[in-house]
Order: structure tokens, then C-alpha cells, then sequence
């Protein structure tokens, strides 16, 4: 068993990794969710984060790998199946019109 400290400090680094996986993330895929509310993002964000912390204090770092790696399944299934098939590109969500569609947003003003 490890000293505590070194169990709160290998949790603090596994959640300033998935910190740094949800920052990185937002900024760069902002542009594919424009009408979603800021406080969803930020509660996203913290809801990520907590459970992050649970895991990593019970199961370590081999549990938040794991559960990033389930994570990542809906994920790959949504981008590489479910919008090709409904005729929307996976990676640049193209053409927006059918994206939208799909969300239940409506069109962006052109």
C-alpha cells in the first residue's frame, strides 16, 4: 500500500491529466457544439473531473485509463458509424445543415 501522500498526489496528477484532455478538448472542438450552454460545458467539466478523482483513489491509474479507454467507445461508434450513416462526415461534420439536423438545432444564419 502506498503512503498516503503519494496516493493523493498520484490522484491530483491523474485528474490534472484529464484537466489538461478536457481543457485541450473544448478549445479545439468548441466549434462543433456553438449552442450549448457555457454552465453545461463547465458542469461537464467538474462532473469529468469528480469522477475522475473516485476512480483514480480506488482504482489508480490503471482504472482511469480504463475508463477513459470505455469512454472513448460511444465516442469512436458516433464519429466512425453513426454520422456516415446518416450522411454526415465523423470528422468535420459535414455538411452542417444534416449536423444540425441531427442535434435538433437549427441551421446557422448564412
Amino acid at each position: 500500500m502506498l503512503p498516503q501522500t503519494t496516493r493523493l498526489a498520484l490522484v491530483i496528477l491523474d485528474v490534472a491529466a484529464v484537466a489538461a484532455l478536457l481543457v485541450i478538448g473544448n478549445i479545439v472542438f468548441w466549434r462543433f457544439e456553438p449552442q450549448k450552454p457555457l454552465w453545461r460545458r463547465i458542469l461537464k467539466v467538474f462532473a469529468a473531473l469528480l469522477i475522475t478523482v473516485a476512480i483514480s483513489y480506488y482504482f489508480g491509474r490503471i482504472g482511469v485509463v480504463v475508463a477513459l479507454g470505455i469512454a472513448a467507445i460511444p465516442l469512436i461508434y458516433v464519429h466512425a458509424i453513426w454520422l456516415p450513416r446518416n450522411g454526415v462526415n465523423g470528422w468535420t461534420a459535414e455538411p452542417r445543415e444534416k449536423y444540425y439536423a441531427l442535434r435538433g438545432w437549427t441551421p446557422p444564419d448564412k
